[in-house]
């Protein structure tokens, strides 16, 4: 089907019901400004931190930030909406509140058909393969990853285990589930400093770094606060570098971007929350000063890791680079930051494709991959 005038109804979803609901609005705010209105009418789809799909006005003034706050999908901002699983039609259905409280279906909306679907969605619920299983049972196109490759690089113990058996390199890890702790002999394996995370978050939100086994407790606790499994990993010395990774429009191998390497000057010793959203601390070297070698070395596991994988559509792959040349897999982001300041499209605009046509080059995507098994 298409949209007014012709154009494709394209619906941006943001915000949702992880920690990183702010950064995803943020996020969507610049795909929003950026989307060619003659070629797309956009339909913006806000998720509310308890859940509640909005439709909001398309206007990125929506999601600005008050003050020093961070902006945030508020239910009484847009009309209540939901995605019935029906591929039959793809139509975002109206909802009213029932007696008691319970929403009640009140009539599809003829004027909210939806051809493709941008999910600017961080962390659990958007980015872990939940929205994707949804998008795929209404028979909708939508961009980036499936339901396996999303859950998969989400979840950082599947994600390490999949590279791993691919042949790519990781660092020495364990996993914590509920209750868990690290024993005396993964502590000698593992040796100090350890980095102490959430196994399913991102944007660095309850990450630490343990200097000390006495503090080991704690971290655990502030991981635990994000999700019960956590985990331990070794630290690499080295610099910090992260890829971009596209499918190309023809079919075949994904394109790589040129790498960049993140800088930080830290109080808390890495590249924590702070340092990624509101700090000065931090330098964003876009191209990373690497030999040609050296690059083409970081560009060629960024591949290797989305195809392992089975990413589509796009991913950032963080790597650290050894002071020996030695390039370790670090993480696998299928929806990364995507603001036009986030490394992402900086990589991209570097590598001759700026954030428009970036936006632009993943929507065709979609709509050409279109949904169901391929």
């Amino acid at each position: 089907m298409a949209g007014f005038a012709g154009r494709h109804r394209l619906a941006i979803v943001f915000g949702g019901r992880s920690t990183e609901h702010a950064i995803s609005c943020v996020s969507a705010r610049g795909v929003l400004a950026a989307v060619d209105r003659e070629k797309y009418e956009v339909i913006p789809v806000g998720i509310a931190p308890d859940g509640r799909w909005l439709v909001l006005p398309d206007d990125p003034a929506v999601l600005a930030g008050v003050g020093q706050e961070l902006p945030q999908v508020r239910p009484e901002a847009g009309r209540g909406v939901v995605l019935p699983p029906d591929p039959n039609g793809a139509s975002l259905v109206a909802v009213e509140a029932a007696p008691g409280g319970v929403p009640a279906v009140a009539g599809a909306l003829g004027d909210l058909d939806v051809d493709v679907v941008f999910p600017v969605l961080h962390g659990p619920y958007g980015e872990d393969g939940t929205i994707q299983g949804l998008l795929e049972m209404a028979g909708l196109p939508y961009v980036g990853s499936g339901v396996f490759a999303s859950a998969a690089a989400m979840d950082k113990q599947h994600m390490k285990t999949l590279l791993a058996a691919a042949g790519l390199p990781v660092g020495p890890y364990a996993v914590l589930r509920a209750g868990e702790t690290l024993s005396e002999a993964e502590k000698r394996r593992l040796g100090l400093p350890v980095f102490v995370k959430p196994a399913r978050g991102g944007s660095s939100i309850g990450i630490s770094r343990v200097d000390a086994w006495a503090d080991l407790d704690t971290a655990i606790k502030t991981a635990r606060e994000s999700d019960p499994k956590v985990l331990v990993e070794a630290a690499i010395l080295g610099r910090e570098i992260e890829c971009g990774v596209l499918d190309a429009l023809g079919g075949g191998p994904p394109e790589t971007s040129l790498p960049a390497e993140i800088v930080v000057d830290s109080a808390a010793g890495f590249y924590d929350f702070a340092a990624k959203y509101s700090s000065d601390a931090t330098r964003l070297d876009v191209p990373a000063d690497l030999p040609a070698g050296i690059a083409d070395r970081v560009r060629a596991a960024a591949g290797a890791a989305f195809q392992a994988l089975d990413c589509a559509g796009l991913a950032r792959v963080d790597v650290f680079l050894t002071a020996a040349g030695e390039v370790v897999l670090n993480e696998v982001n299928t929806m990364p930051g995507f603001t036009p300041s986030s490394l992402f499209p900086r990589m991209w605009a570097a590598s001759g494709l700026d954030y428009p046509a970036l936006v632009e080059r993943l929507i065709q995507l979609a709509l050409r991959r279109g949904s169901g098994l391929r």
